[in-house]
Order: C-alpha cells, then sequence, then structure tokens
C-alpha cells in the first residue's frame, strides 16, 4: 500500500471523527441546524476525496 492511501485512510478517519463530532453536539434529534449542514457538506466534500484517492491507489 502506498504511502498516499495510508495518508487518505487517516485523513477519512480524522473527517469521520468530524461528522462524528456533528452528531454528538445533536443529540438526540440529530437534527443539524443550517451552520452544521454547511459544515457536515464540507467535511463529506473531503471524505469524498480520500475516498478517490484511496480508489486510485488500491484498485489501479
Amino acid at each position: 500500500m502506498s504511502k498516499r492511501a495510508v495518508d487518505a485512510v487517516f485523513q477519512g478517519l480524522y473527517l469521520l471523527t468530524d461528522i462524528r463530532g456533528i452528531l454528538r453536539d445533536t443529540v438526540p434529534s440529530h437534527t443539524l441546524s443550517d451552520k452544521q449542514k454547511q459544515e457536515a457538506e464540507k467535511i463529506i466534500g473531503k471524505l469524498e476525496k480520500q475516498i478517490s484517492v484511496l480508489k486510485e491507489e488500491l484498485l489501479a
């Protein structure tokens, strides 16, 4: 596995931890405010980039 793939895995985990933080802040209903939705959208976009790196590195 390349260093790039390993970095993508760890970066993805950090991003998922950020999403987990948002969810923890919204317990019990998990209703996100507009600001939280915008933040989640940014995080998910970054996560998708890391998944793309993993696809390139592991499946090519």
